[in-house]
C-alpha cells in the first residue's frame, strides 16, 4: 500500500510529460527582487508573446516557495543561460543545498542597474515587469512586459531535451 500524497498520473499525463521531454526549450534562471525579497528559479518554460508591446510569459510551478516572490515582487529578470552555465541552472533548479541568498550573492550576478539580480555574462537577458498573470492547473503564467533587453551572440546555448541539458553551439552562415 502506498503512502504517497501524490495522486496516481493519469495515462494522459504520462503520456504528456513523455512528449513534453521531446520538445527542445532554452535554459533561463529568472530572478526577481522586490518587497518580497531575492529569488531565483531555473525555468525552461518561457518564450515570447509579442513585440507590441515587447512582452515574454514565463511558467512557474505554483507549488514552487519561489512563486509568491515573483508575483508579489512584479520585477523580473529572464536570464538566458549558455553553455557554460549548466553547474548554475542545476544550482537554481534546487539540485544543491545552497540558500538562495547564497546563490544570488556571487560575482556573476549584477544588482544594481535594474533592481532584480541579473546575470552578467547570460546569452541574453531581458527585463521586465509582470504586467499579469493567470494561474491554470499547477502553474501561473506570468506576462512579462519588456523594459530592457541586453544579448550577446558570442557563445552557445543551453538547453533542456529528454530530461538532460544540452549545449548548442553557434554556426558560422556560409556566404
Amino acid at each position: 500500500m502506498s503512502t504517497t500524497t501524490h495522486p496516481e498520473l493519469t495515462p494522459t499525463q504520462r503520456a504528456f510529460r513523455a512528449a513534453m521531454s521531446n520538445l527542445s526549450a532554452a535554459v533561463n534562471i529568472v530572478t526577481t527582487d522586490g518587497p518580497r525579497g531575492p529569488a531565483g528559479i531555473t525555468v525552461s518554460a518561457t518564450c515570447s508573446v509579442t513585440d507590441s508591446p515587447p512582452t515574454m510569459l514565463v511558467c512557474v510551478n505554483r507549488s514552487s516557495y519561489t512563486h509568491d516572490f515573483f508575483v508579489e515582487n512584479k520585477r523580473v529578470a529572464i536570464n538566458v543561460l549558455g553553455a557554460e552555465h549548466e553547474p548554475i541552472a542545476m544550482r537554481f533548479a534546487g539540485a544543491s543545498d545552497v540558500s538562495m541568498g547564497d546563490r544570488l550573492a556571487g560575482p556573476e550576478w549584477e544588482h544594481d542597474s535594474h533592481g532584480v539580480p541579473v546575470l552578467r555574462d547570460a546569452v541574453a537577458t531581458v527585463i521586465g515587469r509582470v504586467a499579469d498573470h493567470r494561474s491554470h492547473g499547477s502553474h501561473t503564467v506570468l506576462f512579462v512586459e519588456v523594459d530592457a533587453v541586453n544579448s550577446r551572440d558570442d557563445t552557445g546555448g543551453l538547453v533542456y531535451f529528454q530530461r538532460r541539458f544540452h549545449t548548442l553551439h553557434p554556426t558560422e552562415l556560409s556566404a
